[in-house]
């Protein structure tokens, strides 16, 4: 019943997420990359943050998959066993929530392009015309 017993993350483990993060701090620089300069030391920690927990999200979604969302539990021996949500799954849904807010405050820094100037469409009907 419950989680199944977990060995501690060996080094390897820990080195192999480590560079899974710095390559996700590199795609999150690319994006994010025509943020003002006035806030590029803002970002740098929003960015590492965003990183971590996008790898660790990926790291609970394979044990969600693995294990599921729920499991039995029961308090002792001599009551039933019922169905209760895994800690992990309460760990994925709060990370993911802050993980959301953090890239919609680094998408919000990015500077607003202007709408696309899209014509009325009379110009394409005229040259479709011509021919």
């Amino acid at each position: 019943m419950g989680e199944p017993i977990r060995k501690a993350i060996d080094k390897e483990e820990i080195d192999k997420k480590l560079k899974r993060i710095q390559v996700e701090i590199k795609r999150l620089n690319n994006i994010y990359s025509n943020i003002e300069s006035r806030h590029k030391k803002l970002i740098e920690g929003l960015i590492q943050r965003a990183a971590y927990m996008r790898i660790t999200l990926d790291i609970y979604e394979i044990d969600l998959d693995e294990f599921g969302y729920v499991e039995l539990f029961s308090q002792s021996q001599n009551t039933e066993p019922y169905d209760r949500e895994r800690p992990v799954a309460r760990l994925y849904n709060a990370m993911n929530k802050n993980y959301q807010s953090i890239i919609k405050q680094l998408t919000d820094l990015l500077p607003k392009e202007p709408p696309k100037q899209e014509g009325d469409g009379f110009n394409d009907f005229v040259s479709s015309r011509e021919d």
